[in-house]
């Protein structure tokens, strides 16, 4: 088994790139001069790290799933995912990246939404591409925060500091919202292809088997983090995919239901609810009646 390489502080950090360590909690380097040589193996980093990457020179994998790392490409990594950076031989990579703990936002306004920025839990394949404008932008928070790093601690360093990746990370937001409408026809395809597989997963005995169908299985089946699927969806239908995958469930219950044949609690187990109880509780949520009120008022 290939060893991964662990990089737990911000410190250690820093020295990777032979860089003088300006804060515990947070660094910005420009590492087009010098490239550490670890970044050939599994690398996992113990923080929140965010790779600006300037030049086209090798791949970035995550697991089984290998990105092309192509000019201006922004790559978000949460503390403790595995990243191998496979170099091109002879290329030197050149680029930006932006490393803060964790320990770092707590208490803060970032803190308190980190969970926000759901392109930390995106796969590699799902990364930023900005335009040479956006770029600006983002080598602008850059400065902002390195600014405040190299004018030394004092009492309102951390809430400024943590206010510069704030306003970094609100810039990526609406990066990647224009990534999604310059996307519409791809995203598009991949909601037709979630309806079907929708459809599919109904027609079949996965709802007894498997039971209700999770967003991270029609994510997994579309090679997609759950997140990220999530996203294209909302963007494309104004609904979650958790309540996109409930509206069809309970359009499928309707027609059931009608079908007075069925007794309300076979329907329940045909669409994947363990128990009939629940079936009638998410069924009323959703409706305002309960199965057999919806079947007499019908």
């Amino acid at each position: 088994m290939e060893k991964i390489f662990h990089v737990n502080t911000i410190s250690e950090f820093d020295a990777l790139y032979q860089k003088e360590n300006l804060h515990p909690m947070v660094s910005v380097i420009n590492y087009t001069d010098n490239y550490p040589e670890e970044y050939a193996s599994k690398i996992n980093f113990g923080f929140y790290t965010v790779f600006l990457k300037d030049t086209k020179c090798g791949d970035i994998r995550y697991g089984r799933n290998t990105y092309d790392y192509t000019d201006r490409t922004l790559l978000f990594l949460a503390p403790g995912q595995v990243m191998n950076a496979a170099l091109a031989p002879g290329q030197q990579p050149q680029g930006y990246v932006l490393a803060f703990h964790a320990d770092l936002i707590h208490g803060t306004a970032l803190g308190r939404h980190i969970d926000y920025y759901n392109f930390f839990s995106y796969q590699s394949t799902e990364a930023l591409h900005i335009s040479e404008k956006e770029r600006r932008i983002v080598l602008d928070c850059f400065d902002k925060i390195k600014e405040e790093l190299e004018r030394g601690m004092d009492k309102h360093s951390k809430k400024l500091i943590a206010s510069n990746i704030e306003l970094f990370l609100d810039y990526c937001v609406r990066f990647y919202d224009r990534q999604f409408i310059t996307r519409t026809e791809l995203n598009k395809g991949v909601l037709e292809q979630f309806e079907h597989l929708l459809s599919d997963y109904f027609h079949s005995d996965k709802p007894q088997n498997i039971g209700l169908p999770a967003v991270s299985y029609f994510a997994g089946q579309l090679h997609f983090s759950p997140n990220y699927f999530g996203d294209i969806i909302k963007k494309e239908t104004g609904k979650s995919a958790l309540e996109y995958i409930q509206l069809k469930i309970m359009n499928i219950a309707k027609e059931k239901i009608l079908n007075s044949s069925i007794n309300i609690s076979e329907i329940g187990y045909e669409l994947g609810f363990k128990y009939p109880a629940h079936f009638t509780r998410s069924f009323k949520k959703a409706v305002g009646l309960t199965p057999i009120e919806y079947r007499n008022l019908n």
